[in-house]
């Protein structure tokens, strides 16, 4: 087996950072009566704010920073997010709190072109979504955890290298009881390779078992089971902002970022988004005096999942909305989704690319609004006036594959409102019936009883037309009507 460590060194700043491009000093603060700063920004660093400064000292060296408090909730729903991102490259993903994913990728270095190809495109992918990531690999879960928290990028091969890897490695690095690291360090045993040094029965004993195993794992000596990550069912991610923004094109950056997770969970889990719904949460103030956040919700003409295809409909969409008050954060929720099979690669590189196309409809409906743009949907009746109703322009149903076609009379495209009387138009000039006559009777059981003959009619004029003799009174000489044109 061969596992990666993702480790997010920076993960309290980075879920509020990557909302912005902005280069202002940034820090993050802990909760309480005295907070003090949990990670500074590289401007805040510059300034001379350090981790664990009161941030009353960072707003005597720094008047102008952006302070937010710690969002807890926000750093595991970016684990998650990590971890969904992963799946993209192997089936076996799991998260390891309180900052790293670890990935089982024996099965895709050859799929990705080697090592060396997939590390850096795990990273690349990481940084993208604007995460601070370092990345180590190993043969077993817990030797590439701790090489990632020591800093150890350069990567270990083989089980019988590990033990000179992991020997310089502090101890304070392993997930165990913090009494029994420091009583170890109190002894001077504060490396890998000297705790593995000491007698087995005499360390479990004093210390417990969970340390040998810790030890054992991270060797390959015992099992290492991880609990794989499952994408939820439903999405719903909420992105905080380092500061409010009032403005709609400010918050597309953001918006981006949120795509960019939207698409991964989509791909995990084999979907394409229908109806997504995207909401503005304004600050606190705003809303404690009744103003809601602004919600933004549209559809897609058929499912999608490409980022390039989401991002244009949200851009369409946000170009339309007023703030009525600044946002603090934005929250992007899948309201209705349905299978997408993937797309096979190509043979050639330039097979890869895609042309991110857009539907026509969508972009009306973007721009325009859901009730403007409309589509026909046909309805099981034989009066023409009533076979089709409008409807929302929604995803289209496709027929089943391989089913039969039925043949139907010719219909015109342009259905007249009301049927017009020709009588004094046919007595002018002779019309010319190409098609017909196609009988319609129908409508007795609601009032509405018609008997017609329809012809495809050729005017005088060359225009194709569908005019039909109305024969409701029981005569075979009703009068005639026009009641549509063929294009």
């Amino acid at each position: 087996m061969r596992w990666a460590c993702l480790l997010l060194p920076s993960l309290s700043l980075d879920v509020f950072a990557r909302a912005t491009e902005t280069d202002a000093p940034f820090v993050v603060a802990s909760g309480g009566h005295h907070p003090r700063v949990v990670a500074a920004n590289e401007t805040a660093r510059a300034a001379g704010i350090r981790r664990d400064r009161l941030i009353s000292a960072a707003l005597a060296l720094a008047p102008d920073i952006v302070i937010r408090e710690r969002d807890a909730a926000a750093e595991e729903a970016a684990l998650a997010d990590i971890a969904t991102m992963l799946l993209v490259f192997t089936p076996n993903a799991s998260v390891a709190r309180p900052n790293a994913i670890l990935a089982d990728i024996a099965g895709s270095v050859r799929l990705f072109g080697g090592l060396a190809p997939l590390g850096d495109a795990l990273l690349m992918q990481a940084r993208a979504r604007g995460y601070d990531a370092t990345l180590a690999l190993a043969p077993t879960p817990t030797a590439a955890l701790l090489l990632a928290r020591a800093g150890c990028t350069a990567p270990v091969c083989t089980a019988g290298a590990l033990p000179a890897a992991l020997a310089p490695l502090p101890l304070a690095l392993l997930d165990v009881d913090t009494d029994a690291l420091a009583t170890l360090k109190a002894a001077g045993i504060t490396t890998f390779g000297a705790a593995q040094c000491l007698p087995r029965a005499g360390l479990a004993r004093r210390f417990g078992q969970q340390v040998v195993d810790t030890l054992d794992r991270a060797l390959g000596h015992k099992a290492d089971p991880r609990e794989p990550y499952r994408p939820p069912p439903h999405f719903e991610r909420r992105l905080p902002l380092p500061a409010p923004v009032d403005s709609v094109e400010a918050l597309q950056f953001a918006v981006h970022r949120l795509v960019d997770d939207f698409a991964d969970w989509l791909t995990a889990r084999g979907l394409g988004a229908v109806r997504v719904s995207l909401s503005l949460v304004h600050e606190r103030y705003v809303r404690e005096r009744g103003t809601p956040s602004t919600l933004a919700t549209f559809a897609l003409g058929a499912p999608a999942r490409v980022p390039a295809h989401l991002m244009a409909v949200l851009r369409e969409r946000l170009s339309r909305i007023a703030l009525p008050a600044p946002v603090e954060a934005i929250v992007l929720a899948s309201d209705e989704t349905a299978p997408l099979a993937g797309r096979n690669l190509g043979l050639l590189p330039e097979d890869r690319i895609d042309a991110v196309t857009v539907p026509l409809v969508e972009r009306l409906r973007s721009r325009l609004g859901d009730d403007v743009v409309t589509t026909l949907a046909l309805q099981d009746e034989h009066r023409p006036e009533q076979a089709a109703r409008e409807m929302p322009a929604l995803r289209a149903k496709t027929p089943a594959r391989n089913a039969p076609v039925p043949s139907t009379p010719p219909r015109p495209l342009w259905l007249l409102d009301c049927a017009r009387p020709l009588g004094v138009v046919l007595e002018a000039a002779p019309w010319v019936l190409r098609d017909g006559p196609e009988r319609i009777e129908s409508g007795w059981w609601d009032g509405g009883d018609c008997r017609r003959d329809y012809f495809v009619a050729e005017t005088p004029d060359g225009e194709m037309a569908w005019i039909y003799r109305d024969h409701r009174h029981a005569t075979d000489d009703g009068e005639w009507f026009m009641h549509g044109l063929f294009a």
